[in-house]
């Protein structure tokens, strides 16, 4: 990409993604791959930036892995590293069999400030499961983005699919329940995955993510978050895979009405793409299978597609929230008090599907 469109790439960025009120950050502090075990310590003030007394490291009481994988290469990489943390639950006594949660964090955002925010470890303690969390480095991406828009090749997707497969092979994880979840950037290359790599997972969560397949550039991206696709939905995920063929991914997509930064209208089309991605509708948008139903609960609108007594696809529409996990900590940049517990949502979702499941017809 020339220079001059890189600069405003990332000016309009900086306007986009800076939370209000934002505090200055911190410079992180580095560090070596190593393991860390929680302790009790106090949590120190929090700024968007890791530093050793993060509540990351300080609680739950579980165990903090944090290293590098070195994915496959790609054009004019040759040293390809992908840095995560992994979250292994002090309740679980063994890894073998147990599910994962993959984590895709969005702009500005660390593995650190994520985990925090959403507060995911909690969820895995309680319900036993391990969490893995890549990270974006800044030398990729000066803001942490993903280039979720870019072409498949040139994307992080396949380095986060070879990262989930050497996890999963390494500690024994149940492969037929692995699941993974991202928020605004972080959700758009979870749909990317969700799409090309189904074989690795038995379920996706989008949270404030921007529709699949519209946008092929840093510019086209910014056009696609304000105001969504202006292609047919249907169009772009059957230019993407071949349906008849694709196993199906379900998907729960959670989306604040106020998103000022990526529009909900991202969140109805993702979930056209979707229930066309299971087959619930056909190539004109007409319910083949099952059932949708709208309602609103606890100030979310939702819909849902049923079919075969399964839920497999659920839209939840938050009001009142802006760019944000939903429910979250607010002390952590991009994530709100406000609305339910997505990340209790997400689990709840995620735990009634399983890799295996029978295909829907």
């Amino acid at each position: 990409m020339p220079r001059k469109k890189t600069g405003v790439w990332l000016r309009c960025l900086e306007l986009l993604f800076r939370p209000a009120g934002a505090r200055q950050n911190r410079k992180a502090v580095a560090r070596k791959p190593t393991t860390v075990r929680a302790t009790r310590t106090p949590a120190p003030k929090r700024t968007g930036e890791p530093h050793p007394g993060h509540p990351l490291l300080t609680r739950p009481a579980g165990r903090w892995v944090r290293s590098f994988h070195s994915a496959p290469t790609l054009p004019g990489r040759l040293v390809n590293h992908l840095t995560y943390a992994l979250y292994l639950p002090a309740a679980v006594t063994s890894w073998a069999d147990i599910p994962l949660v993959v984590m895709l964090h969005g702009c500005k955002q660390t593995a650190e400030s994520f985990a925090a925010g959403t507060r995911i470890c909690r969820v895995a303690e309680r319900a036993g499961f391990a969490v893995l969390i890549p990270e974006q480095a800044k030398t990729a991406h000066a803001h942490r983005c993903w280039h979720w828009h870019e072409n498949l090749a040139h994307s992080e997707a396949p380095a986060v699919a070879s990262l989930v497969e050497e996890i999963v092979q390494a500690h024994g994880f149940d492969r037929e329940r692995v699941y993974l979840a991202g928020i605004s950037a972080g959700a758009g290359l979870a749909a990317v995955l969700a799409v090309h790599y189904p074989e690795r997972f038995a379920a996706v969560g989008l949270h404030s993510g921007p529709v699949f397949g519209a946008a092929s550039s840093a510019m086209t991206a910014m056009r696609v978050m304000r105001g969504g696709s202006r292609e047919d939905p249907l169009r772009l995920i059957e230019a993407a895979v071949d349906i008849a063929r694709h196993p199906g991914m379900p998907a729960i997509i959670v989306h604040g009405e106020l998103d000022a930064v990526v529009s909900k209208q991202n969140a109805a089309q993702l979930a056209i793409e979707f229930a066309r991605l299971n087959r619930l509708i056909d190539a004109q948008g007409v319910l083949r299978i099952g059932e949708r139903r709208t309602y609103s609960r606890d100030a979310v609108d939702y819909t849902d597609y049923r079919a075969a007594g399964r839920l497999v696809v659920r839209v939840c529409i938050v009001r009142g929230l802006g760019h944000a996990w939903s429910g979250g900590d607010p002390r952590e940049a991009f994530h709100s008090g406000k609305g339910p517990d997505a990340t209790a949502m997400l689990w709840n979702f995620f735990r009634r599907q399983r890799r295996s499941a029978k295909p829907l017809p």
